[in-house]
């Protein structure tokens, strides 16, 4: 019989929750849209390497875009998305969708009707439209807020709330690297915005977008 060894198997801590010695206390972290009023918030896991869950929510009260979307996502020790599942709301419908890599690194894409297997140019990373967090994967796998570095990026983007899906290049560049912020410039089609990120990786300011509270 094997016995239980905790240093392999992982701390389980006072709530039950099962974290590995690598692992970090989970956080709270909330961003305030800066010309929108939208709000998103995510219960964070990191560890001090690449990996990262985060379940959160995203609420836009705009006039031109009301809706509410909540999420979770898986990122492995290598740094890629493993797993996303996204739900979506608007006084009309609801919708959700959920995306998993698979081992030869094709995605699975199901919206309730059955799964439809894509590969997205090998695409590594997801970025969800409105959504600061998803910014950090990218930016912590390559870690640009550490060191100089560019890179030119096949990305599966999901629109929201409509939840369609598809394969986009965007650009990461680090622009300025500091103890506490780090600057780095993101660009996708004609759009580009230097973005602060803190020793983590995750937003500090998106200019014109959003801002942690």
């Amino acid at each position: 019989m094997n016995s239980f060894n905790a240093t392999d198997a992982g701390r389980v801590t006072s709530n039950g929750e099962t974290r590995s010695p690598s692992a970090r206390r989970p956080e709270m972290i909330t961003w305030q849209g800066i010309h929108e009023p939208r709000l998103e918030q995510v219960r964070l896991l990191l560890s001090s390497d690449q990996r990262l869950r985060a379940t959160g929510r995203l609420v836009a009260a705009g006039p031109d875009e009301q809706f509410n979307a909540s999420f979770e996502v898986s990122v492995g020790e290598s740094g890629q998305v493993n797993r996303l599942l996204l739900r979506t709301a608007t006084v009309l419908e609801e919708r959700q969708c959920s995306l998993s890599r698979t081992e030869d690194g094709a995605w699975l894409v199901d919206h309730g009707q059955g799964s439809t297997r894509e590969t997205f140019n090998d695409a590594l990373d997801v970025d969800v439209q409105f959504s600061v967090l998803f910014n950090a994967i990218p930016i912590r796998r390559l870690g640009l807020h550490r060191e100089q570095g560019e890179h030119a990026l096949p990305v599966v983007r999901v629109s929201l709330p409509d939840l369609s899906v598809k394969a986009v290049t965007q650009t990461y560049k680090t622009v300025s690297v500091g103890d506490d912020v780090s600057v780095v410039r993101f660009k996708s089609g004609g759009f580009e915005q230097n973005i602060k990120v803190d020793a983590n990786g995750l937003v500090v300011e998106y200019p014109l977008i959003s801002k942690r509270i």
